[in-house]
């Protein structure tokens, strides 16, 4: 098989399958895996494919920051459902860490109803939003993300190492069942990572759009969480996969 059939080859599978791996092709296409990994790198070269440990992942599997005036508007009923169930685990007198985010901002404005709490965030729309709370409401401090509104930096980072809290509640850009949750830059994974260590527990709010994607960076893994809250759009495969990593909640809409 010529070179450009191999790579044609491997962009199909890629397409149906988001991930190749370099031992399995070999097998398949009977020739060395020296000559799948020279594929790969002119693939990625020609920005085709991004290569992993053993692999290739798609372009199209990863996820990119996206400015805060176009998230907003995505999914918006499946964040709200999301937002209230998550007020469930709500208790008087609670310390609630809130991350950057569309989804915690719905949980936002359903906690303005709420009295007697103690809420964090690294998101100054968030904070806004609560401007008017009877809750007491501390923002990180920080260096501001244009066009998206989170805090991250050395001032976030000191501030989240001496704080505790009942529970997070982590936004997600990407979850994938073995790298876990991902976000587009080592710094905001960094915070969200702070955030986990500060709270007794952590649960990640996320639409059922951002399962099996990647991001940049990884945040933690499944296990390391307490449990996640998506909505009843997620595809019964994937929660049949999910569930054997995390508890899973769902939302009503």
């Amino acid at each position: 098989m010529r070179a450009t059939d191999r790579r044609k080859w491997i962009e199909k599978q890629l397409s149906v399958h988001k991930k190749v791996d370099i031992e399995e092709m070999s097998k398949q296409l009977n020739v060395s895996t020296m000559t799948i990994r020279r594929d790969l790198n002119e693939m990625e070269r020609d920005r085709k494919v991004i290569r992993t440990h053993g692999g290739a992942i798609s372009v199209d599997s990863i996820t990119e920051e996206v400015p805060y005036s176009l998230k907003k508007t995505k999914n918006v009923a499946e964040k709200k459902a999301i937002a209230r169930k998550a007020l469930s685990f709500v208790e008087k007198d609670m310390t609630i860490l809130l991350d950057s985010g569309t989804t915690t901002f719905e949980l936002a404005k359903l906690l303005k109803s709420k009295s007697s709490l103690t809420i964090v965030t690294n998101d100054i729309k968030i904070a806004n939003e609560l401007l008017d709370s009877s809750n007491e409401v501390i923002v990180t401090g920080g260096e501001l993300q244009k066009g998206v509104g989170a805090l991250y930096g050395t001032a976030t980072q000191n501030m989240l190492e001496v704080i505790r809290a009942d529970i997070f509640f982590l936004g997600a850009h990407a979850i994938d069942l073995h790298s876990g949750v991902m976000t587009p830059s080592f710094e905001k994974s960094l915070i969200k990572q702070l955030m986990i260590r500060a709270a007794e527990k952590s649960w990640v709010l996320a639409d059922s759009s951002k399962f099996d994607r990647k991001a940049f960076s990884i945040v933690c893994g499944l296990e390391e969480l307490d449990g996640i809250v998506t909505d009843q759009e997620l595809a019964s495969s994937l929660v049949k996969k999910y569930s054997t990593k995390l508890k899973m909640l769902f939302a009503e809409e």
